[in-house]
């Protein structure tokens, strides 16, 4: 566990000279693909991603980006500090509650990062590099996909095939919007089988966790992350880390989140994980 004080200049330096770099004519945006067909109009609006890539590129990594949102609202987007990365990037949205149950929304971004492991190398994207990371609900989908087994096995993806998950703030125990659609109060802490913490186990993808201060992040968010870096050591991986990213809230700390999600990337395409 890792309490982390950034050199606030040096980190949005390096970041924001990245960003502001015009895309070359080889990098596109193909946006508004498919993933998921159905005849419910919510699925053909909802259930579509984007990819940013580099048609001069091959075997780059790749990174699938869920947006935040609480599961109740938000859009896709591919986060301006990951272009220029080297990585092809995948912005996905998915149904929302409490239009459609919490089953049908992991549904759909299990079907999102299923398509991605089928169909990237046709955009530059290695399928043995793909790291998964979101914020907030983008968080917690992230883990649950990579922790619950069940969710990408019905589109017969191994979620330990994940090269990465590396989620920003997200919920640990059972999501809040859930827990309202079932009349549980928002401080009542629920594990279920929707909390990623029901889910822990030794051969998961290597998972890198990160929040803001505890004292301004959203309340019990960072104590949720650390119980999860806990218990993914007791059941044999100390390699999970954690990191607390010092006098950033729930909003502000993604964007130096960013900083951290970039170089465990490169850090974990480097060296081999052992269970």
């Amino acid at each position: 566990m890792k309490k982390v004080l950034w050199m606030i200049f040096m980190t949005f330096m390096v970041l924001n000279v990245n960003a502001q770099k015009p895309i070359s004519s080889d990098e596109v945006i193909t946006s508004n693909i498919q993933y998921k067909n159905g005849k419910d109009t919510y699925i053909k609006e909802r259930c579509k991603l984007d990819i940013y890539y580099d048609k001069s590129k091959k075997n780059l990594p790749v990174v699938v980006w869920y947006h935040g949102g609480g599961l109740t609202s938000g859009q896709k987007e591919i986060p301006e500090l990951l272009k220029k990365q080297g990585f092809v990037v995948v912005g996905v949205n998915y149904r929302l509650l409490p239009k459609v149950k919490i089953d049908e929304c992991l549904d759909d971004c299990a079907a999102s990062l299923a398509w991605v492991f089928q169909n990237i190398s046709q955009y530059g994207g290695d399928a043995k590099k793909i790291f998964v990371s979101g914020h907030s609900a983008g968080g917690y989908i992230t883990t649950m996909l990579g922790l619950d087994k069940t969710w990408l096995s019905r589109y017969g993806v191994d979620a330990n095939n994940i090269a990465g998950l590396i989620p920003f703030s997200g919920q640990m125990i059972s999501h809040f919007a859930y827990r309202k659609m079932n009349g549980i109060d928002n401080l009542q802490p629920t594990i279920d089988k929707y909390a990623p913490l029901y889910h822990v186990r030794k051969d998961a993808a290597p998972l890198v966790l990160t929040t803001g201060d505890r004292n301004i992040e959203l309340f019990g968010r960072y104590e949720e992350n650390a119980y999860m870096w806990r218990m993914m050591n007791l059941v044999g991986r100390p390699d999970t880390q954690l990191y607390e990213l010092g006098g950033y809230g729930h909003g502000a700390m993604a964007q130096p989140a960013f900083h951290i999600l970039i170089q465990t990337i490169h850090k974990m395409l480097g060296e081999k994980f052992s269970f």
